[in-house]
């Protein structure tokens, strides 16, 4: 199964543990699916790691072993198609990342771009607590 985990989600696994987001990202550590990003998202997740106002909530190291562990074990997809379904330039990255990457799901929690759209061409989007769900996490 290839997951594409928005870059809330990933974010949010480092601050929050013991939730949905937590849940995928111990998942994947532990291989039970393929996650696919690319090198467009890794920069997006670099700069939003590096915002002051997350500074007190992110641990710097588990932050930089996330950073690692997605250049060295996440599937890097790349040509990224273009893509213009949401009207934030980040979602139709993400978007575009599942689609080279041939993502099964797509997993956010941008209730108001991503998650309204509900699928991008034929990859459904979901919440976190609804991909737990069906990899039976939690």
């Amino acid at each position: 199964m290839r997951i594409v985990l928005d870059t809330g989600i990933l974010v949010s696994a480092l601050i929050t543990k013991d939730t949905p987001p937590d849940w995928l990202y111990q998942s994947w550590c532990k291989q039970a699916f393929t996650l696919v990003t690319s090198e467009e998202q890794l920069e997006e997740i670099k700069r939003v790691l590096s915002y002051k106002k997350l500074e007190r909530f992110i641990n710097q190291s588990e932050a930089q072993i996330l950073l690692e562990a997605l250049h060295r074990k996440a599937d890097i997809a790349t040509d990224l198609p273009f893509v213009e379904l949401s009207p934030d330039p980040d979602d139709n990255r993400i978007i575009a990342t599942a689609l080279a990457g041939q993502a099964d799901y797509l997993v956010s929690g941008d209730k108001a771009d991503l998650l309204s759209l509900g699928m991008a061409h034929d990859i459904p989007i979901l919440t976190a607590r609804q991909m737990a769900e069906r990899l039976k996490l939690g």
